[in-house]
This record gives structure tokens, C-alpha cells and sequence, in this order.
């Protein structure tokens, strides 16, 4: 079954930490609707979605972006590319197979 409110989540970004100028100052406010608390679960959900796609050797690389959009845009770049990018990790990935036969 796909979730799409998560797939909206990432592809939107979250509308939450909510902040409000006071005396000059951005405070954040808290999370206190039932509807604020959804939306925070979907987020957290959304990240750890994402998350579970990275390879164990990348995700320290990722772990310090808590926002599920900007996760996202951090992995396209990351391990999306140029035709030519792709083809060289597409020949380099058929070598390794080819050694490991031997």
C-alpha cells in the first residue's frame, strides 16, 4: 500500500516548526493541536522512510538533515548525476559483478 500524505510530506517539505515574532525575537512555537501532531508524525515518518533507502556507509553523511524535502534533494544530488556519471557507475558496478564471478 503507498502512503501518499508521506510522498506529499517530502515532495511539499514540513509546514512545521511554527514561529512567531515577539519583541524582535523568533520564538518557536510548540506543538500543541492534534492536527500539528500528525503532521509532525508524518515528517518524522517521511525522514526515517527516506532513511531506510541510504546505504549504511552513507548515513552519517545524511543524518544531520532533519527535514524529509531537503533529505531528499541531498540524496538526488548526491547519488543522481549526469548520463555520463551514470554510466561510469554502471561499467564500474558490472566489473565488480564480473570480478566477484571469478
Amino acid at each position: 500500500m503507498i502512503d501518499y500524505s508521506l510522498w506529499e510530506v517530502i515532495e511539499n517539505g514540513s509546514t512545521l516548526p511554527k514561529t512567531q515574532l515577539v519583541e524582535g525575537v523568533m520564538i518557536v512555537m510548540p506543538i500543541t493541536s492534534a492536527k500539528d501532531k500528525a503532521q509532525r508524525r508524518l515528517e518524522v515518518k517521511a525522514r526515517i522512510t527516506l532513511m531506510m533507502g541510504i546505504p549504511n556507509e552513507h548515513q552519517l553523511k545524511f543524518n544531520s538533515i532533519k527535514d524529509a524535502k531537503l533529505l531528499l534533494k541531498a540524496v538526488e544530488k548526491r547519488f543522481g548525476g549526469n548520463e555520463a556519471t551514470k554510466k561510469t557507475q554502471r561499467n564500474l558496478l558490472k566489473q565488480q559483478y564480473e570480478t566477484s564471478l571469478l
